[in-house]
């Protein structure tokens, strides 16, 4: 069986856990910053878990990680 190729803007976006969940950062934190709040966007640098229903496509998308 061939080998399957990663999905390599998957690969830079997500990492997988010891637990094996999937970890990303989040969004709405690159541009129109100024109309933003400091708490607002000091929440956002935190890194956030993906939903269960979502790591299937994830895993499909990483499959040697």
């Amino acid at each position: 069986m061939p080998k399957l190729k990663t999905n390599r803007g998957a690969a830079k976006r997500f990492k997988r856990t010891a637990s094996g969940r999937f970890k990303c950062g989040q969004s709405h934190l690159n541009h129109i910053l100024t109309k933003k709040s400091t708490k607002r966007k000091r929440h956002l640098r935190s890194i956030s878990l993906v939903a269960e229903c979502d790591t299937p496509a994830i895993k499909r998308m990483l499959p040697y990680s």
